[in-house]
């Protein structure tokens, strides 16, 4: 298994293939991960020079190993890249069975101008390339949804024998929590939440999590009633364009946490009214189906992937389009909150279950077995001769 370093920034791709290792060992499965060490990173890792020093570990040293280290083991071995961003390493391996996992391609639509809202330097385009030469020479390729699967073809070109969907499972055992239990994990948080009911948003800050719009939206609905529900956000400090539309409020209505643990989330989706996820774009969107997991209602953007991660048991927004329409974007959006805190207990007790049906697709037992499945009709394609038609006619949904 190909990994990202653990001496970067990003966490979550080691997480990621932290996890597939102990699941497929636990089915009895031999495994060995591989990743940079930080050789050269480790001389100037606070300096200007670390991100170019850990390119030279990842790179240029790095692929010197692999070369000798695949000679030595057996012929069937399956070759596995836990993120098409290690797209610069599949040519190594590229004649042996292998299979890249694809989360997102947000940042190489950025870098070929599809998406505005993030525009991309010079060298991001140029790194961007680089990694989607390497992995278009991959023939083998398993998506966490359809939009990542259509991207992965529209924008980076992949001519593959098998491209298939698998979609993630709860990497946590999110369920309701009683007030009592929630209570608990707020205590042992050091947080002290509303009795009355809050509305909650959950993102990593990243441009693509929209947080300017969830504020704007909520302005607006503070602005229609009376007495409104407070707001959480699990996500960085605001900066100054948040900073100034947070202006436009009371004092205290909107609270910001960060670095969270699980169980303390799980608390804060089993107690939110409403959760606020309109996304620019995802690769997946986990906190929708955590947020329903734990019977929270969810309200997002009616757009791939969210529409198809949350289903029929999501509220739907259409995207905020350009940043001039924020204020009537906010306005409807507002609409569609309030017309969600109104339902009565009988509806609130419908879209509860809906959800609750709704994530036992989002099994992570059932992706792991997904992932074997296509794993083994790899290999035996592979050791036979099959060959790319760079279609989607041999593609399978998990």
């Amino acid at each position: 298994m190909f990994c990202h370093p653990d001496f970067m920034t990003s966490q979550s791709m080691p997480r990621f293939a932290q996890m597939l290792a102990t699941a497929y060992r636990a089915r009895g499965h031999r495994v060995q991960v591989w990743a940079p060490k930080p050789r050269v990173f480790k001389w100037v890792p606070y300096r200007r020079l670390a991100k170019w020093a850990g390119y030279m570990d990842q790179y240029l040293i790095f692929p010197l190993w692999v070369r000798g280290a695949a000679k030595r083991v057996a012929p069937d071995t399956l070759f596995v890249f836990c993120d098409q961003a290690l797209g610069p390493w599949v040519p190594l391996v590229a004649a042996r069975p292998h299979v890249v996992h694809a989360h997102d391609l947000l940042a190489l639509r950025s870098a070929l101008g599809d998406v505005p809202e993030n525009p991309t330097s010079i060298t991001g385009r140029v790194y961007q390339s680089y990694i989607r030469r390497g992995f278009r020479r991959g023939r083998h390729f398993i998506s966490i949804s359809a939009k990542t699967r259509d991207d992965l073809h529209r924008f980076g070109g992949v001519c593959a024998a098998t491209s298939n969907v698998v979609y993630n499972g709860l990497n946590f055992p999110y369920a309701p929590l009683s007030v009592e239990d929630s209570d608990r994990a707020f205590r042992a948080a050091g947080l002290e939440l509303p009795p009355s009911g809050f509305l909650l948003h959950v993102g990593g800050g990243q441009w693509y999590k929209n947080l300017a719009g969830v504020i704007a939206l909520y302005v607006a609905y503070v602005a229609r009633v009376p007495n409104p529900l407070p707001l959480w956000c699990v996500s960085p400090q605001p900066n100054p364009d948040i900073m100034a539309l947070l202006r436009k409020l009371p004092d205290g209505l909107v609270r910001f946490a960060r670095n969270l643990a699980s169980a303390t989330l799980q608390a804060m989706y089993s107690r939110a009214s409403a959760f606020l996820f309109p996304s620019l774009a995802e690769g997946f969107g986990w906190p929708i189906i955590e947020a329903m997991a734990c019977g929270c209602p969810v309200i997002t953007t009616g757009e791939a992937p969210m529409n198809e991660v949350g289903g029929e048991a999501a509220c739907y927004l259409p995207r905020l389009k350009v940043l001039a329409d924020r204020a009537e974007w906010a306005q409807s959006g507002a609409t569609v909150l309030s017309e969600l805190l109104a339902e009565n207990e009988e509806q609130k007790g419908r879209r509860r279950a809906m959800g609750y049906a709704w994530v036992k697709r989002f099994d992570s037992n059932r992706a792991i077995d997904g992932y074997l499945s296509i794993y083994q009709r790899i290999v035996d394609m592979e050791l036979h001769g099959g060959a790319a038609d760079c279609g989607l006619n041999q593609s399978t949904r998990f």
